[in-house]
């Protein structure tokens, strides 16, 4: 792997010692830290992937586009974070799982006081989910599902009786990103991570509460009419980003750009 752009100023320069080869999992998760917050608080980083004509999925699935070095920095953006959050249309595509534990980043998560896995946070309106998933029934930390005050009641009740912690954030049946990111910092969940899809990452962006996006352009073309990264309504003035931080592996750019 090489560095193309140095990292943010809190974390030194490698030298060329560090290029050309597979980084270990703590060269990444030194170079992916979270900055150091405030006592209240708290960073949204999004994790997604995109082909060079703007693709990020393919039928309907990122792992297509995705490779090997991505998924690496996929587990380590995830070992670095509080909670994964993530949209219900994702969570049945994916066929998302509970975040496991891994003992290559115990030591890292155990100091920053963090349990031995991330929870996962699911955003939904319709609560159209199968709570009889292992990601509700058996998951390592709890797994929240976000919705709106108007959130159908049996639905509601069938996620508590699963073990699923829900989280009211939106007066009508539509959950206020904004406020969904507040309430679960409300809960210690501070370090942020959402992998999607495209529309709740829309969903933050307009709602300017995205402090950082790290993307993998794939070297991959697909035409298509796939989604792009975000989706929904677009903003009135464009979202200027920093570049913190690319990486390149077999023609892959592991990008980050956070909030000026």
């Amino acid at each position: 792997m090489r560095r193309l752009f140095p990292v943010t100023d809190q974390t030194p320069a490698r030298s060329q010692e560090g290029a050309d080869r597979e980084w270990s999992l703590d060269e990444l998760a030194d170079a992916y830290a979270y900055p150091a917050l405030a006592a209240d608080g708290h960073w949204l980083r999004a994790n997604m992937v995109s082909t060079l004509d703007g693709a990020a999925q393919h039928e309907g699935r990122s792992q297509p586009i995705s490779g090997e070095t991505d998924m690496r920095i996929f587990g380590t953006l995830r070992a670095l974070a509080d909670v994964v959050v993530v949209g219900a249309e994702t969570v049945r595509q994916e066929g998302y799982r509970p975040a496991r534990a891994r003992e290559a980043f115990a030591a890292r998560r155990e100091a920053a006081g963090q349990g031995p896995a991330p929870a996962i946070a699911v955003v939904t309106a319709s609560m159209d989910l199968d709570f009889s998933l292992p990601l509700f029934t058996s998951p390592l930390a709890t797994t929240f599902v976000v919705t709106g005050a108007a959130a159908p009641s049996d639905r509601v009740a069938e996620a508590k009786a699963a073990g699923a912690e829900v989280v009211v954030a939106g007066e009508g049946a539509a959950v206020d990103a904004a406020r969904a990111v507040r309430e679960l910092a409300a809960r210690g969940l501070r370090r942020q991570l959402t992998e999607g899809g495209p529309r709740l990452l829309g969903q933050f962006v307009a709602a300017d509460v995205l402090d950082e996006l790290c993307l993998t352009i794939s070297p991959t073309l697909t035409a298509g009419g796939a989604q792009r990264i975000a989706g929904g309504p677009s903003v009135t003035v464009p979202h200027r980003l920093a570049p913190a931080c690319v990486l390149e592996e077999a023609g892959f750019l592991f990008t980050s750009y956070r909030r000026i």
